[in-house]
């Protein structure tokens, strides 16, 4: 089978792209196997990452929506937290370890089941967000008092400095950022990766669990950043290489770079940390509302609960929004938002072209009163005027896949959503 990207988009003629490095930049597992691809090298986060391979964003863009597109997302922070003393029972051991990074975050991690993972929000005393990220619990009754974490990229050092402290002496903190964090996303994903990781078809949306491989343990999540379904491996340094070419020999899989994960995450209204959210916003106003725990909100037990509660009862003096661009060109970060009349109220924080769309999105921060749906409003691209409409977001649907809750899991949930 042929493993290159160009092939398989059957570009015909590809201009060569230089590769870009620093001594100063890390490199992830993957980098031998990026440069063999022909990738064009970005600096991000403190690493040499892949913009782009010879085919060009916008096809590895449409073959992820399509088929199957692979990713190096190495330079993430994925990491362990783990009680240092845990007593053998699982559920207190749980609580236990959740206890230690709860005052951190916004989310419920004590009511986690075994083998979820959840989006939560790491949060500043002023209810600004600091980081997103994941947190899981294993589903292993030997693995109870641990958990699963994967922070961004450039704020991994402060994250986990801030959980090491919070841990104590009570759990410590296990950087595994030191291997390869491989995504593999699109609707021919799952195709692709049971054959060659047995099991991780059964696993849904936000779930994880870990697999044999080669001698060694992959930590796999169905989950991911483009909208689409999906897989996130965690594996050893020592297994990079060798899973990447197994995954690029399958015909249904491309290389793709940043570059495209920016175009995707963007059509699925996903923010992307330090523009579409900072330590500034609130997750009420940057529409993260679902990543607040009921549990929490009432208890209040979270940095900046009383700024957030406050907006959720009177609402916030701003919100993300989504925008479709009806004229003109993208609207990048920083372009101006004003209605009809020209008066400025408020800021693009993400934008671009959207392959599947073929035309112009973005997200910004506007009032409440100018948020619905179908507003008209402008953007000021390089001192133009261009129309621009309100629009629901995500820009293209998600294609996640969840498997159906069995019937008195809906009863109980039904329940206490009333009580």
């Amino acid at each position: 089978m042929n493993g290159g990207p160009s092939a398989r988009f059957e570009h015909p003629s590809v201009e060569p792209v230089k590769t870009v490095t620093s001594e100063a930049l890390k490199s992830t597992p993957l980098a031998a196997a990026h440069a063999a691809l022909g990738a064009r090298l970005t600096p991000f986060a403190g690493y040499a990452m892949p913009v782009q391979y010879p085919a060009g964003i916008l096809k590895e863009h449409l073959w992820t929506r399509a088929h199957a597109g692979l990713f190096d997302v190495s330079h993430m922070g994925p990491a362990f937290l783990e009680l240092t003393a845990p007593t053998g029972d699982g559920e207190a051991d749980h609580r236990a370890v959740a206890a230690a990074v709860e005052p951190l975050v916004c989310g419920d991690v004590r009511g986690l089941k075994p083998g979820q993972f959840r989006y939560t929000l790491l949060l500043n005393a002023a209810g600004g967000v600091l980081d997103d990220l994941m947190i899981g619990r294993p589903a292993g009754p030997d693995q109870q008092g641990r958990l699963y974490l994967v922070v961004n990229a450039g704020t991994k050092e402060a994250d986990f400095a801030a959980i090491a402290t919070a841990g104590g002496g009570a759990a410590r903190l296990s950087r595994a950022d030191d291997g390869a964090l491989i995504a593999v996303q699109g609707p021919e994903a799952v195709a692709v990766v049971e054959p060659l990781i047995p099991g991780v078809a059964g696993l849904g949306f936000m779930t994880f669990a870990e697999f044999p491989f080669e001698g060694h343990v992959l930590t796999v999540s169905r989950s991911g950043y483009t909208g689409e379904d999906g897989y996130e491996i965690l594996a050893p340094a020592a297994l990079a290489e060798g899973l990447w070419a197994r995954l690029m020999a399958d015909d249904r899989v491309a290389a793709v770079g940043l570059g495209a994960r920016d175009s995707l995450r963007l059509e699925a209204g996903l923010p992307l940390y330090g523009h579409d959210a900072d330590e500034t916003t609130s997750p009420v106003e940057a529409a993260l509302t679902f990543a607040l725990s009921r549990r929490r909100l009432k208890a209040r037990d979270f940095p900046g609960a009383a700024r957030i509660a406050a907006e959720l009862a009177d609402g916030p003096a701003r919100v993300r929004v989504g925008l479709k661009v009806l004229q003109g060109a993208p609207a990048r970060e920083g372009a101006a938002i004003t209605d009809p009349e020209g008066t400025a109220i408020g800021v693009v924080t993400s934008g671009g072209f959207s392959p599947s769309l073929g035309g112009p999105i973005a997200m910004g921060y506007v009032p409440p009163a100018s948020a619905a749906p179908g507003t008209a409003l402008c953007v000021v691209v390089r001192g133009r005027s261009q129309a621009a409409v309100v629009a629901e977001l995500p820009f293209t649907r998600h294609r996640y896949f969840r498997k159906p809750k069995p019937a008195q899991e809906v009863a109980d949930h039904a329940f206490h959503q009333g009580s």
